[in-house]
């Protein structure tokens, strides 16, 4: 069987009826960035974290949906937000920490400053510099910080748990759901308070379909697939820290 065989030039489907899914839906790149908008940027509600996660003002936790850097945060009535980890500058990812407390998000670019609820406070030099009587620079007169926030996105939680979602035109979380999976949902997070043992972090090089089809199953591949538990992905000791 040759290459092209395996890994043929355009993605298709062996039958109307078939149930192998072709190769090149593991690494086609047009298709990986389709599959992306559908599944994490449009029409979806995704996990971000736990209110336990956050529990005071100033609180963040930086995360991930598809491949889009995230910020979870309380501000200082004690609201959540979720905003895109994206300078409204120059797109520099402005958080580096995995979460802590800050009472306000500063860009290390060019210094632009965000509150916690991702909104734009602060621009340096926004009327510019003074120099020999005349004023260099700065920001032009209509510039308006409340059209330069962060990107937010729609947030929603339940039973502690917070989602969010790129798309504000998205259905409610209920909704999205559906009663079969809300039965199931409510029955573990019922209103009990949560609280965080620890993290434990596991970097692979995959796309979203490795982590999907395995790596949130453990019960099968440890068992089943011995590539599993040869490299370390998954183990019955396995500590929290």
């Amino acid at each position: 069987m040759t290459t092209q065989a395996v890994f043929p030039i355009e993605l298709r489907w062996e039958s109307e009826k078939t149930s192998r899914i072709p190769f090149m839906a593991y690494t086609d790149e047009a298709l990986h960035k389709k599959e992306l908008q559908r599944f994490f940027y449009e029409k979806h509600w995704c996990y971000v974290g736990l209110e336990a996660e956050i529990p005071n003002p100033g609180d963040f936790k930086r995360t991930a949906i598809g491949e889009r850097s995230v910020i979870m945060s309380r501000d200082e009535a004690g609201q959540i937000h979720v905003f895109e980890n994206v300078c409204a500058h120059r797109g520099m990812q402005f958080c580096r920490e995995r979460h802590g407390n800050k009472k306000e998000f500063v860009c290390p670019y060019h210094q632009w400053n965000y509150t916690l609820k991702g909104d734009l406070q602060g621009v340096p030099f926004r009327r510019g510099v003074k120099q020999d009587g005349k004023v260099n620079g700065g920001m032009p007169a209509d510039f308006k910080t409340e059209e330069h926030g962060l990107n937010k996105l729609k947030v929603a939680s339940r039973g502690g748990v917070v989602f969010a979602s790129f798309d504000h035109e998205v259905e409610s979380l209920e909704d999205f759901l559906g009663p079969d999976i809300l039965h199931y949902f409510d029955r573990l997070f019922d209103g009990r308070k949560l609280k965080i043992l620890g993290y434990n972090r596991q970097r692979i090089p995959g796309n979203w379909k490795l982590m999907q089809e395995n790596i949130k199953d453990p019960y099968h591949p440890g068992l089943l697939h011995t590539w599993f538990v040869t490299f370390g992905l998954w183990r019955a000791t396995t500590s929290r820290n």
